[in-house]
């Protein structure tokens, strides 16, 4: 008994997880993730792209073949740019936070952007993690624990 319970609750388990992440094509993502996505990565080819309910909000992740995954919420403009520890393109980034990366850490690139519900989070190639407010203000940095 106590094995069919087990059983049943890994399968539920398993359910669950595969609906909150249903592969969908490229063309079903709103306008602005399709547009988003051809103006700052269009040399680089889409892996796959899934509907995502992660932390009970709708929205969209993108992987492209290179490892950069980009996800967005759900009306379409981007929340996350994860480049996978290799630098990403900023012509996205807010103008104040790349002048801020640029003044205090001259030689590294910004390798990852996150918009949380209270602030931005910023990840650069050696490793440094900057937090900022949505507005761009600098809150702190902290070296990376990996």
């Amino acid at each position: 008994m106590k094995t069919k319970i087990i059983t049943v609750v890994l399968l539920l388990g398993f359910v669950i997880s595969t609906n909150a992440q249903k592969k969908i094509k490229i063309t079903e993502l709103p306008k602005p993730a399709q547009e988003f996505l051809k103006k700052y990565f269009s040399n680089i080819s889409v892996e796959s792209v899934k509907k995502d309910a992660e932390h009970g909000e709708k929205g969209y992740e993108v992987k492209l073949k290179d490892g950069t995954e980009v996800e967005f919420w759900k009306d379409g403009t981007y929340r996350e740019v994860d480049g996978d520890d290799k630098p990403i393109p900023t012509a996205f980034i807010p103008k104040v936070i790349k002048e801020y990366v640029a003044k205090h850490y001259p030689n590294e690139k910004i390798t990852h952007i996150d918009y949380g519900h209270k602030d931005l989070d910023v990840d650069l190639t050696n490793k440094i993690d900057l937090e900022f407010t949505k507005e761009g203000k600098f809150i702190k940095g902290d070296k990376v624990k990996k």
